[in-house]
């Protein structure tokens, strides 16, 4: 499969899910906090379906 987040994109998704992951160990947030493990995962691989499912594209790669 072919990535469709830029750097940016990776960059605030992992922060974000971190962040969620961090308030959620915690207890801050509660247990539902915990899915930020999928900006994570998405943000590790560089590929988001809810973005192939929309066409959308970040990523700088030209397009082959």
């Amino acid at each position: 499969m072919k990535k469709n987040e830029g750097t940016l994109d990776r960059t605030v998704r992992v922060v974000a899910g971190l962040t969620l992951v961090a308030l959620a160990a915690t207890n801050t947030l509660g247990a539902w906090a915990y899915i930020g493990v999928v900006p994570i995962i998405t943000g590790a691989f560089g590929l988001c379906p809810l973005y192939s499912l929309l066409g959308i594209n970040t990523c700088s790669l030209p397009k082959t």
